[in-house]
């Protein structure tokens, strides 16, 4: 056989004058993979629902490649920017998402782009799968002009088209995003708003609020509540005497799924997005997930969890090699494809991370620009009476 391969290459390398023969590479074609496989999946658990999510979750191979992309790049991101927090280039607050991919990428391939996504601070990896570059988001947490928001947003304030941040007060985004929702009723466009928060803004009283409203119009509302076990350094069974957040909207029905799981993920929030465009009111999810790194980059994340039960999630339950071994014992994908897409993934953050390292900061003139939308420019004070600055829309 290689004795064959020689002679060919040889032959090449005479009729085209190059030495294309120097390296000869045997792969696969795509037509000895699987095309399409069907998964067992967790049962969700429902709160005044009479059936939940299917059981089962069909997955085509350029699915779960494109799945698998998608969480990897965000973990890559995450670890980069973990780096340069370290390194003191990231500067105040910053809350990773490692950990939790699964969450957002099969959210993201539940929903359309038109519909609407607002979430809390933990929200590099939301801003990614909502459309916006890795090179843009790294720019953002450097404080750089090519940031996703001119770098004047940072680590908690990040936007895109359909995507509202980014949100630093705890909690309060839900309220905003059951507005969102108001706002597709009241147009009729068939859209709807998911509105994410975590465990530690479950006990908080505008919830609530936000649910009885929601609940009152009918809203296409998913309520989607990432419990990752912790509210900064408290468990949730130190802190909730019910920790059962799918059942919290007590008149709105809920279901709990595995948000370690992307196809999980998938099918309840497609079961969620039906059930609101069906013009039955909001539902909520709850997210059964876990974040490697601590609540913030402040936080070591070991004094109230044990690095064992750290390494216990990665071994048995880690997202992304959960969807690799199922896409590689099924024969939809090889190791060496996804070697291959770890290495473009890992260029890809380090060219990202180059410009968010070297792109310059915005202009001093630039500081009050975009606070307004579509006004005529006008004059705001600085840090004293005398320094004026000029807000351009």
């Amino acid at each position: 056989m290689k004795t064959m391969l020689a002679i060919i290459s040889n032959a090449l390398c005479r009729m085209t004058g190059r030495n294309v023969g120097a390296r000869v590479v045997i792969s696969r074609s795509f037509a000895d993979f699987t095309t399409q496989a069907t998964f067992d999946i967790k049962k969700c658990d429902v709160h005044r629902l009479e059936e939940g999510p299917p059981v089962r979750a069909e997955l085509t191979r350029d699915q779960g490649l494109q799945y698998y992309r998608t969480m990897q790049t965000v973990r890559r991101m995450e670890l980069k920017a973990d780096q340069l927090y370290k390194q003191k280039i990231i500067r105040g607050f910053c809350h990773l998402y490692d950990g939790q991919e699964a969450c957002a990428a099969g959210i993201e391939a539940a929903i359309n782009p038109t519909d609407h996504l607002i979430t809390a601070y933990r929200a590099h990896g939301y801003t990614y799968t909502r459309g916006v570059s890795v090179k843009e988001i790294l720019a953002e947490l450097t404080g750089r002009k090519g940031g996703v928001a001119k770098g004047k947003g940072g680590s908690m304030h990040m936007y895109a088209p359909h995507f509202y941040g980014g949100n630093g007060i705890v909690g309060a985004q839900v309220p905003l995003g059951a507005g969102i929702a108001l706002a597709c009723k009241y147009q009729d466009n068939d859209q709807i708003c998911v509105t994410l928060y975590g465990d530690g803004a479950a006990n908080q009283g505008q919830l609530f609020e936000s649910y009885n409203m929601a609940a009152l119009w009918k809203l296409p509302c998913i309520f989607i509540c990432e419990n990752n076990g912790y509210g900064m350094g408290t468990s949730v069974e130190r802190a909730a005497a019910s920790t059962d957040y799918y059942k919290r909207g007590d008149f709105i029905p809920g279901i709990r799924v595995d948000g370690m799981d992307v196809l999980c993920v998938r099918e309840a929030t497609k079961f969620a997005a039906d059930h609101c465009r069906a013009g039955k009111g909001p539902i909520i999810m709850e997210l059964q997930t876990y974040r490697y790194h601590g609540h913030s980059m402040s936080d070591p994340g070991v004094s109230y969890r044990t690095r064992e039960e750290i390494q216990e999630v990665r071994t048995k339950k880690d997202p992304i090699t959960m969807l690799k071994e199922r896409m590689i014992s099924t024969n939809m994908a090889s190791a060496e494809e996804f070697k291959e897409m770890d290495m473009e993934i890992r260029k890809e953050v380090e060219e990202a991370a180059q410009f968010a390292t070297s792109d310059p900061e915005p202009a001093l003139e630039e500081l009050c620009n975009h606070m307004f939308y579509n006004n005529p420019p006008l004059e705001v004070r600085g840090t004293n009476p005398w320094s004026k600055l000029t807000s351009v829309s």
